[in-house]
């Protein structure tokens, strides 16, 4: 255990267990619970302002290590599936060691205290300071992952965070703020720099966006519009699935293989994950086939229509009972025979038939991914502009091809924050075989009614002073300015007008 320099937050002997009961059941009045956190964490951020670079290093360190730890890490993804029932136990585990991987990588060497930058040519430098205390929500799939991921950058820019889990995830949500408060009070840091809202409901939510100094919303539409509402400044993320474009020159088999890793993944949950594909009619049938030989179900036009009446409601909403759940499971539910259960991963619903697709083409939270063919590229990238305008505009788009020109044309025409390329759209949320950063929050701009348009990472979570000193008077010249209208020439034609006009008034 570190030793705790003079000054510091003494670290108490035992930590108390945050208990599901305490995420649940309010004993007092809703704000007045509220106030009582947000009090608490502007107490802890107070003292944890004034840490060194160096002790905020250790600190994310610490969090960090004691998150990836395998036993920790398997005990709060084993947890997480058996609260909410979503996703793959394994999946999970996984993904909570590769996310706190790629988190500490991108935030390795990153200065969040002092001096950030100096631009010596206009006598600037700027500072980095804390946001305060911010409120961050996060939903019930990959709940543990998902508060680790979020912490970690909130505490390297010296942040304090209350959460506010899904309610499905509330009991993995104090297991794993239990592990994270354990690591702070191990290196001497306050464990209230990370809490969680104990208060259930719309309500004691709206209180603590209120209160805090910056909200974080991560989850459904409805969060994310009562996050804007709130009066604080806000950081939402995008809703919406990826589509992605197969055209005629793809390597088909990275394509099938990409397909069937991204919609399969931890079952689909993630908003990253391959929802639609668009193929070039030509090679339709060898991505069918290569999909199949990779542990895909590709389903009849029947089948399809079988899991469209099961996996969404008379209103198009997705069955609560069956999102996250396998595709052995789903497609037992709808009746559908696999040749080979245990071994299938995704179902591959058949969007080409003469019906409207209606709800197939969006968001599905499940191991199943829409085809369709083409035979145009112009007209595939309109559709699915479509596709996105009803689902996901501003999220992320793929594309499959060895066509430069097509891959430009691509990105430039579809209103989205992400264009994947040649790659599984699992890459949004940061990849150690790309260089997309990686985190928990992905936004859409204002394409999909989001304040920042990409990845959001902890620049997002700093305030930022300029320091502004003298230096040599600038040129401002107007016949560099104003381009072709600031000639010599059209200079002196504006200077004659003017007299002209003066003559005239006088």
């Amino acid at each position: 255990m570190n030793s705790v320099p003079n000054g510091a937050w003494p670290p108490p002997m035992t930590l108390r267990p945050i208990t599901s009961r305490e995420c649940s059941v309010s004993t007092v009045s809703i704000q007045r619970t509220v106030a009582e956190k947000v009090r608490r964490a502007r107490t802890a951020q107070s003292a944890f302002a004034n840490w060194s670079q160096e002790r905020v290093d250790d600190l994310v360190s610490a969090v960090g290590w004691h998150c990836y730890r395998e036993d920790n890490a398997r005990r709060l993804t084993e947890l997480s599936y058996l609260e909410t029932g979503l996703g793959d136990p394994e999946h999970l585990y996984e993904l909570q060691r590769k996310r706190i991987l790629g988190q500490l990588l991108e935030l390795q060497g990153q200065t969040t205290v002092g001096t950030v930058e100096v631009i010596p040519e206009r006598g600037l430098r700027r500072l980095a300071k804390p946001v305060g205390v911010i409120a961050a929500a996060s939903p019930a799939t990959a709940p543990s992952s998902g508060i680790v991921c979020n912490a970690l950058p909130m505490l390297k820019t010296r942040n304090a965070i209350v959460f506010t889990p899904n309610p499905r995830a509330r009991d993995s949500a104090a297991a794993t703020l239990d592990v994270i408060r354990q690591a702070l009070a191990e290196v001497g840091a306050p464990p209230d720099l990370v809490q969680c809202l104990p208060a259930d409901g719309r309500e004691a939510v709206e209180h603590l966006m209120a209160a805090a100094d910056l909200v974080v919303a991560v989850g459904g539409p409805g969060t994310v519009r009562r996050a804007y509402r709130s009066g604080t400044p806000a950081i939402g993320a995008g809703v919406g699935n990826s589509t992605v474009l197969v055209d005629e020159t793809a390597d088909i088999a990275l394509a099938a293989r990409c397909i069937q890793t991204g919609a399969g993944y931890n079952n689909g949950t993630s908003c990253s994950s391959e929802s639609n594909v668009l193929v070039h009619r030509s090679v339709a049938d060898d991505l069918r086939t290569v999909l199949s030989a990779a542990h895909a179900h590709v389903c009849t036009r029947e089948e399809t229509a079988r899991i469209r009446r099961v996996l969404w409601t008379e209103d198009h909403t997705l069955n609560r009972d069956l999102i996250g759940k396998s595709a052995a499971v789903l497609a037992g539910a709808c009746g559908i025979t696999l040749a080979a259960p245990d071994r299938t991963t995704v179902l591959v619903l058949d969007a080409d038939g003469p019906d409207d697709p209606g709800p197939i083409l969006g968001e599905k939270l499940s191991p199943v991914v829409s085809l369709l063919t083409y035979d145009h590229f112009d007209a595939a990238v309109r559709r699915i502009d479509d596709i996105l305008n009803q689902c996901g505009r501003g999220h992320s788009a793929g594309i499959h091809s060895r066509l430069p020109a097509r891959i430009d044309q691509f990105a430039h025409a579809l209103p989205t924050c992400r264009i994947v390329v040649n790659q599984s759209t699992m890459t949004n949320s940061g990849s150690l075989t790309s260089g997309v950063p990686f985190t928990s929050t992905l936004s859409s701009g204002t394409w999909g009614g989001t304040s920042v348009s990409g990845n959001v990472t902890w620049h997002s979570y700093v305030n930022l002073t300029t320091i502004a000193e003298a230096i040599p008077e600038r040129v401002a010249d107007p016949t560099v300015l104003f381009g072709r209208y600031g000639t010599p020439a059209a200079m002196e034609n504006v200077e004659k007008t003017d007299e002209r006009m003066l003559e005239r008034a006088s």
